[in-house]
């Protein structure tokens, strides 16, 4: 085991961190490696924007609104298609700073079968699976919020990749944990908890929707209370069968990592936050390393599910 207490192990992927850049916010790795100061060395993971099929140019404008603590998005998945990310954009990724996460997203389950089938004959470190995006109309949410169809999707990718696949899970469902259960059944190693939750936002004076797809998905501090119940619904199946879980949903500090590895996730992902502070991550690893010192702890692992009753 690694003497430093950041070292993290998820579905068997050594990190440096158990912090993991969530996808859509920092583009397909290399955005914030040009702001001074940041370095994807400073983080566990990299999780890469949602990839399709084919090319997508993603929803109308307005795609982006701030609300009080928190944005919505509605970007749409735009991406310029899975075989330009394998042979064009994974070639220029460092992968001995960090750990790269692909993101598949789909209409079908055809189309996920074949994004994945791409994937898997590359570098990439593991496969997160989309089934949980509330910002495009067909596919998406529609899969997460079935526990059948996730199971369905999740089998279907299983069948493609001898990679890690990471499921991530929606938080507009009515039984997270039995969609947890059909998921592990059909083969992921690992969870991310959670997606964004779906709102809308309203301009008065017009009376007309801010986002040009009517609804998009809340992200940030908004969303944090309904992200911890959920990994900690979600950690109760999980931890039975030795699945871990990514914890996701409003963290900006410190405090917030750890109530989430409290909560059961084994790392937690970064994304809102970025926008308005790109060098959050080394504040938050600082932060977890003087938790760990004044609590007498080797690992962040300590923490993981450590709730009190």
């Amino acid at each position: 085991m690694s003497s430093d207490p950041l070292h993290t192990t998820l579905c068997g992927i050594a990190m440096a961190s158990p912090i993991v850049l969530l996808s859509g916010c920092v583009g397909f790795g290399e955005e914030y490696t040009r702001v001074e100061g940041y370095s994807n060395s400073d983080v566990g993971a990299v999780v890469l924007k949602g990839t399709t099929g084919d090319a997508r140019l993603g929803n109308p404008a307005h795609r982006i609104y701030e609300t009080p603590a928190g944005m919505l998005n509605s970007i749409g998945l735009q991406n310029p298609g899975v075989d330009k990310v394998v042979d064009e954009i994974l070639p220029g990724l460092d992968f001995s700073e960090t750990r790269f996460f692909a993101n598949v997203s789909g209409s079908t389950i055809e189309e996920y079968e074949r994004v994945t089938r791409r994937f898997d004959d590359s570098d990439i470190d593991a496969i997160e699976i989309n089934i949980s995006c509330p910002n495009v109309r067909e596919g998406g949410v529609a899969f997460g919020n079935d526990p059948q169809m996730s199971a369905r999707v999740v089998a279907a990718c299983r069948a493609q990749t001898s990679k890690p696949i990471i499921t991530k899970l929606s938080p507009n469902q009515t039984d997270i944990q039995e969609n947890a259960r059909l998921c592990i059944e059909a083969g992921t190693d690992g969870f991310a908890v959670i997606n964004t939750v779906t709102g809308m936002a309203i301009d008065s004076e017009t009376r007309r929707p801010v986002i040009g797809n009517l609804r998009g998905g809340l992200s940030g501090p908004a969303i944090k209370p309904i992200a911890l119940l959920k990994v900690h619904q979600v950690y109760q199946v999980a931890r039975e069968h030795n699945v871990p879980i990514i914890g996701q949903g409003g963290i900006t500090t410190a405090k917030d990592a750890i109530e989430f590895l409290i909560a059961g996730a084994t790392a937690v992902g970064v994304g809102t936050a970025l926008f308005y502070d790109p060098l959050v991550c080394k504040k938050i690893n600082a932060g977890l390393l003087d938790y760990c010192e004044r609590n007498g702890m080797l690992s962040v692992g300590d923490l993981v599910g450590s709730l009190q009753a």
